[in-house]
């Protein structure tokens, strides 16, 4: 049940996060994504007893990244920027896992 959400949501988050990324979403739109996403996971019935996989744990820490830092944090500093893109590369498959983008569950 947790692996099917985090795999749908990760589809969502990275149609979000990369949109807002370039420019091309707001940043209350994706705000409200993620408190929807949080909302949406305090609502399941089962909670994993299992530890995270490396695409969930990436998955929660993008999550907090891009709730955690200001709308001008994350479109200006190149850093964490180049950081929040690697991260969505390894969730569609197309980059390795950071080594630094471990998330915890909420």
């Amino acid at each position: 049940m947790a692996t099917h959400f985090t795999d749908e949501k990760s589809r969502q988050l990275v149609f979000y996060a990369s949109r807002f990324l370039r420019g091309q979403l707001p940043h209350h739109e994706l705000h409200l994504f993620i408190w929807d996403t949080l909302e949406e996971w305090a609502a399941l019935q089962q909670r994993p007893t299992t530890p995270p996989h490396p695409q969930e744990r990436v998955f929660w820490y993008l999550l907090h990244q891009l709730e955690f830092w200001p709308e001008q944090q994350l479109l200006h500093n190149k850093r964490l920027k180049r950081n929040l893109q690697l991260c969505l590369g390894f969730i569609v498959g197309k980059a390795q896992r950071p080594l630094n983008c471990v998330g915890l569950r909420p």
